[in-house]
């Protein structure tokens, strides 16, 4: 389970608005408050499934001598030393969501496993492998194995929710098996900002718990809303501020299993965007400050290729207002490759409208990605080329060149030495590192002194290790 907290608010689309405002009604006598939420908990239950992660680590002993640092060297290859194999296992819930056994459960849940197991609410559990992975969202798609006739829950359409909806989280706290708790939407778009990216969730005070993760959260027609995800919490347990994935970027990342992609593909903006600021509206003489500007362009991008500048103020992206950075990022990534999208802006105290063409990132060069093996102090990490296409999934604002970290192995050499994802390599022991396969090759040299420069951020640091 994932802990977080921060802070955005969500508008919903006017065609829905009438139909969702007449299913609301306030409570008006004793009977309408002592209505029961059983028929949905029915419908949905035997859709939400227990998922059971196993997975083999390595682990040394501990304890004298082995913690000892003149027995490792004198007796480092002893089998009283060599790491035995551990099966760890971990537990989460998931939520299917097609009658042909397709599961939708948390990244998180299911990561580094060698074995998944999923079990049905009638108890019957079935072998699942994993279609595709979304790092960016925290969405995992499986397959059950053996394909029957599934109960599914249908999705819904988060940008339809308002806050004070009632929605149920169902899943499979602590082990207890499956569990229905009750609450309402709190908050919309909430933003975790993480080192490259932020993700979008819906918030709800629904208690969600450790074990949680992959579970379901329904409107009261019983349609998927969300996939619980996180918890806010001092203590570890519920304190009424919980997460989920909107459905409606689970739904992206279904769609690519279903077209058998390897991995989800976003639009691409071909631009660099910030919120504006009082003190920007102020300048550019807005009365309020919203909308996103423009401070950067990609030649040969959709938005240059669409006839947006720099200094331009996006206001609404397909007829929805566009209030924050994080308002247009959650709108345009939405959106589905292909055809194109309407957007208004302004230009010189004059709003004005263009069409942006809907197209994935380009991968040039090829991401040639690498698990690093060898001597030097990258052995451990994954690398990738760097190209457009990385840092739309990296959610990097500009991409560059050289080569990137794309992941750190657990107990790795280059965890140890604090590398980080989205570290870019810029040179290891004074050779300029231009691809991947630079880099392998110098990391598997047997040098006795590396010396190591990474770029952090707006930060070039360069450490020197002992091999």
């Amino acid at each position: 389970m994932l802990y977080l907290g921060a802070a955005l608010a969500l508008a919903t689309t006017p065609a829905t608005d009438v139909a969702m405002a007449q299913e609301r009604a306030v409570p008006q006598s004793r009977a309408d408050v002592q209505l029961s939420y059983a028929p949905v908990v029915k419908s949905v239950s035997p859709a939400v499934v227990n998922v059971y992660a196993s997975r083999v680590v390595q682990q040394r002993p501990r304890g004298f001598p082995f913690d000892d640092p003149i027995f490792r060297q004198f007796f480092g290859n002893s089998p009283l030393a060599v790491p035995r194999e551990r099966v760890q296992r971990a537990l989460g819930s998931g939520v299917i969501v097609s009658a042909d056994g397709t599961v939708v459960t948390n990244v998180h849940v299911i990561d580094g496993a060698t074995e998944i197991k999923v079990a049905l609410a009638d108890r019957r559990e079935f072998e699942a492998e994993v279609v595709i992975r979304d790092e960016r969202s925290d969405i995992a798609v499986l397959r059950i194995k053996d394909g029957e006739d599934f109960p599914f829950i249908e999705l819904s359409d988060s940008d339809a929710l308002e806050v004070g909806d009632l929605v149920l989280a169902i899943g499979n706290p602590y082990g207890l098996g499956q569990t229905v708790t009750s609450g309402i939407v709190s908050a919309l778009r909430r933003v975790e900002l993480r080192s490259n990216d932020q993700r979008v969730y819906i918030q709800t005070d629904a208690a969600i718990n450790q074990g949680n993760s992959g579970g379901a959260l329904t409107d009261m027609r019983g349609r998927l809303v969300g996939i619980n995800t996180a918890i806010f919490s001092r203590s570890g347990g519920s304190d009424g501020i919980g997460f989920a994935v909107p459905v409606n970027v689970v739904r992206q990342v279904i769609e690519a299993a279903e077209d058998g992609e390897e991995r989800v593909k976003r639009p691409w903006l071909g631009a660099t965007l910030q919120s504006v600021t009082p003190d920007i509206a102020t300048s550019l003489g807005i009365e309020r400050p919203s909308g996103v500007l423009v401070s950067d362009l990609v030649r040969g991008g959709p938005a240059e290729a669409a006839g947006l500048r720099v200094g331009d103020i996006i206001v609404t992206i397909a007829d929805q207002q566009i209030e924050t950075l994080e308002d247009f990022g959650y709108r345009f990534s939405t959106r589905p490759i292909g055809g194109s999208v309407p957007i208004t802006f302004i230009r010189d105290g004059e709003t004005q409208n263009v069409a942006l063409s809907l197209v994935p990132a380009p991968e040039t060069p090829a991401r040639d990605e690498r698990l690093l093996d060898g001597n030097g102090p990258v052995t451990g990490a994954t690398v990738l080329n760097m190209s457009p296409a990385v840092a739309e999934e990296l959610g990097l604002e500009t991409a560059g060149s050289g080569v990137i970290v794309a992941k750190v192995a657990e107990g790795s050499v280059a965890q140890r030495i604090g590398l980080k994802e989205g570290d870019r390599i810029k040179a290891l022991n004074d050779r300029e590192i231009d691809s991947t396969r630079t880099l392998e090759a110098v990391n598997a040299r047997r040098d006795r002194i590396w010396s190591l420069t990474i770029q952090r951020g707006d930060q070039v640091l360069t450490q020197s290790f002992r091999s």
